[in-house]
């Protein structure tokens, strides 16, 4: 959000192909429990928690030529009484605020939690009925700090008035920001604002994958920012704001009504665990047939194809997912053979030696990706038989992909 947006130009290769998926098996793997939520219970009229949020104030155009003036007034931010925070952008003045353009048309609110909360890695979810309309450009979305964009952005919604059914997700950082952003989108069969919609990311080392209304439309990877820094490995704080104009969205005209609001029903926080609460280890265990990603012959000796087997609990399936991104069992690693990246790369087990082969992020969904790759762990031909091989392969979502802990 906090940057002059000019194309949408941005999107990959692999966001158009997820943006087809249907939602996928919710494993929640990694995802622990909630560590910061606001369900907005307040009574109507008043403002926000001055422990969980703060304002931005000023219309100074925010980087984007943005129209409107933010306040800190209960005319803009506020609760409806109905368990909603509303944010609302309205065309007045009262006070003779002054904008970058000059006396300013419009005013709005955003709220961020920057100094009252931050976290690295796990779930970030709100479910938001937004507003609409030529110029209206509402965005529930985050920042890493830092001198921008070096700190890293991660948009989990923003919609433009003229695309009423489309949400976008984004990341931007040193290298990609702005009309060079990295990311995708969803467009479904009727205008986002008129229901409320769940709008999340589950963020875990290496990975970032967004969702509406639980269906996954899009992630990012290293291997996804075109040789630039990921940023994405220290705390990021959350916004919620409702801006008027901006070079991306366009400006209000004779179409826009005014007041709009955007309504904001809650804001949940979970943490991400490295070993999905499992300690020292426990099973890999497929959605397709329940079986174990074992060690054949519990002989953990570097280059053993790893295969799926009857689940025992023998230290051959005791497997530990790490923050290093590393998957052990047996004192030895998870590792891409001879560094592939390609369909079809074996998964073996082998010596842990720090490379990028033997880094791997379990996501709240169930996929266990290699980063190095962008590409999920999966059973070899769907096989159920004990002795099935496991490869790296696209990300389809399919029950061959899938993963949880046990």
């Amino acid at each position: 959000m906090r940057r002059p947006r000019l194309l949408l130009a941005v999107l990959t290769a692999a966001a158009t192909l997820l943006s087809g998926l249907v939602a996928m098996p919710q494993a929640h793997a990694a995802i622990g429990p909630v560590t910061w939520s606001d369900e907005f219970n307040a009574a109507a009229g008043t403002s926000i928690d001055g422990s969980k949020w703060k304002f931005d104030i000023g219309g100074g155009g925010w980087g984007n030529n943005e129209q409107q003036y933010y306040t800190n007034s209960t005319r803009n931010v506020y609760h409806d009484g109905a368990g909603n925070l509303a944010i609302t952008a309205r065309r007045e003045n009262p006070s003779n605020l002054q904008c970058h353009y000059g006396t300013c048309q419009y005013t709005s609110g955003r709220i961020l939690t920057a100094d009252r909360f931050t976290q690295a890695y796990g779930r970030f979810e709100a479910r938001i009925k937004i507003p609409r309309g030529q110029g209206i450009w509402p965005a529930f979305w985050m920042l890493g700090g830092g001198t921008w964009p070096n700190g890293g952005e991660i948009d989990i919604l923003e919609n433009v008035g003229n695309q009423p059914n489309t949400v976008y997700g984004t990341v931007h950082g040193p290298g990609y920001f702005g009309g060079t952003a990295v990311g995708g989108n969803r467009t479904i069969g009727a205008p986002l604002a008129d229901a409320f919609h769940t709008y999340r990311v589950d963020w875990s080392p290496n990975l970032i994958i967004w969702y509406l209304d639980g269906s996954e439309y899009f992630r990012v990877t290293p291997s996804s920012l075109r040789g630039n820094a990921w940023v994405f490995d220290h705390p990021f704080f959350m916004i919620l704001n409702v801006a008027v104009g901006g070079y991306w969205p366009g400006y209000p005209d004779g179409t826009t009504q005014f007041p709009q609001t955007m309504l904001i029903d809650y804001v949940r926080v979970s943490a991400w665990q490295p070993d999905g609460g499992g300690g020292t280890g426990s099973n890999l265990r497929s959605a397709l047939n329940s079986k174990c990603v074992d060690i054949p012959a519990a002989n953990p000796v570097d280059a053993a194809r790893l295969q799926m087997y009857d689940c025992n609990g023998t230290a051959a399936q005791q497997w530990s997912i790490n923050s290093d991104g590393t998957v052990r069992a047996m004192g030895k690693c998870m590792d891409a053979a001879a560094a592939g990246t390609a369909n079809g790369t074996p998964i073996q087990l082998y010596t842990c030696n720090g490379t990028a082969a033997q880094r791997f992020t379990l996501s709240g969904a169930g996929d266990l990706v290699n980063v190095a790759a962008n590409r999920c762990v999966d059973i070899v031909g769907r096989n159920t038989a004990n002795g099935a091989q496991l490869q790296l392969w696209d990300c389809t979502g399919a029950s061959n992909q899938k993963w949880s802990r046990s």
